[in-house]
């Protein structure tokens, strides 16, 4: 008789995890559609759109929030 052990394979995360890094790319993907955009058609016209409280503020923000949020994700516990 043959031993057949059958090894399951198993994810390097848990489904939390896995939860958590969707959000995360989800931070992220907003904060870089809120960075563009703002130019101008003409290259000899300024626009100040360019200075938006959204493109300054708001999306560097998302974006580091996302990125806190995906090392929250790889180092929470999957077996808690």
């Amino acid at each position: 008789m043959k031993n057949e052990t059958t090894s399951q394979q198993e994810f390097l995360f848990g489904k939390r995890n896995y939860i958590f890094m969707m959000i995360g790319i989800a931070f992220i993907a907003l904060g870089f559609i809120f960075m563009a955009g703002g130019g101008s058609d003409d290259p000899n016209v300024f626009n100040e759109e360019i200075y938006n409280w959204q493109r300054i503020r708001l999306a560097p923000t998302l974006v580091i929030i996302g990125l806190g949020i995906e090392i929250y994700a790889i180092l929470l516990n999957p077996k808690k």
